[in-house]
């Protein structure tokens, strides 16, 4: 059976190892699988609920999908197109913002995660973000959406307000309610400067983490410097409960070579970590210097980006379109 599935990224800029692991490597697999149909959104109304430099924006999003593509995303099979091109996403949000309680936004843990000790000020967008996500997703009648552990609360209150809709306008079935598709067990890459963070663009150190576009050189020399403990490499799976950096380079190294951590440990098992950090970096170098290739590539011409978004952006529509003129209807507009 043929799976519809929808995913987006925030164009941050500067896309790094975490953001590929994590979710790009999965997309390439579900765009490279003939029973799917895949959209693939760089969600940028998800990225001014902070704020944002607009001439930054707009390079980030050419850079979001020239990371796409350099990593195996083929925009003629799946479609690859921006969130704010498409108006529906925007009027879907609105009326879903209707339907959903504010008890169910209330438990949303990420909004207390990313506006900290200082709520009061963060933007309404940052509160009300996950029902534009809800709404991404149930215009395009998606059946799966790939998911991490940081997602899920989302994606469960998609499917509330599917459920909701659905119940209060009598309208049996018509939003899909969407499945997650679980991401394998390394979704979540942590820092290389300390295994208890998560990799993120927004830690001070360029060390702490690999960027698509690192050459060779700066690879090898970040992990050469990446945080370790004095022992050897583990030799059973319960020794990592302990050690968190050599726990997340096992995972980056098991899901670049699509191993198991339990193999990799065996592999490794009592060797030096400066052994397995020459093993991780040939296995990186081989993996990301062709996408940081790519990507440059890419970049150097623009107006195919423009055209890959502009031909994304006409194929969603069509699609999203009739979808919200339904919904027009059902609620009485």
């Amino acid at each position: 059976m043929s799976k519809k599935i929808f995913s987006g990224v925030q164009p941050t800029g500067n896309l790094h190892l975490g953001n590929y692991l994590g979710a790009i490597k999965n997309f390439v697999d579900l765009n490279n699988d003939t029973k799917n149909d895949c959209i693939f959104c760089v969600v940028d109304l998800h990225a001014i609920t902070v704020k944002q430099d607009p001439k930054e924006l707009r390079s980030n999003i050419q850079e979001t999908v020239a990371t796409f593509i350099a990593s195996g995303i083929d925009p003629k099979k799946s479609i690859i197109f921006n969130q704010s091109k498409v108006p529906a996403h925007a009027e879907g949000a609105w009326i879903l913002s209707c339907v959903a309680r504010m008890g169910w936004l209330n438990r949303m843990t990420q909004f207390k995660e990313k506006a900290g000790k200082d709520k009061e000020k963060a933007s309404v967008g940052l509160y009300s973000y996950p029902v534009l996500m809800a709404a991404d997703i149930l215009l395009y009648d998606a059946t799966h959406v790939p998911v991490g552990d940081d997602q899920k609360q989302h994606l469960e209150l998609c499917r509330d307000i599917a459920q909701k809709f659905n119940t209060d306008f009598e309208v049996e079935n018509f939003l899909q309610v969407p499945e997650p598709l679980i991401q394998k067990e390394f979704s979540r890459i942590m820092s290389l400067k300390d295994g208890s963070k998560k990799m993120s663009k927004s830690e001070l150190s360029d060390l702490s983490r690999i960027n698509l576009t690192d050459d060779k050189d700066l690879i090898i020399n970040k992990i050469k410097k990446a945080k370790t403990d004095p022992l050897p490499m583990p030799n059973t799976l319960k020794d990592l409960d302990e050690r968190l950096e050599a726990k997340n380079l096992l995972g980056i190294y098991s899901s670049l070579t699509n191993t198991t951590l339990e193999k990799s440990v065996e592999n490794f098992a009592g060797k030096n970590f400066s052994e397995f950090k020459q093993k991780l970096s040939e296995v990186l170098v081989d993996k990301i210097q062709p996408i940081s290739t790519e990507i440059k590539k890419l970049l150097d011409d623009k107006s195919y980006l423009d055209n890959t978004l502009l031909e994304g952006v006409e194929r969603a529509n069509i699609i999203a379109s009739k979808k919200i003129q339904r919904i027009r209807e059902i609620v009485g507009f």
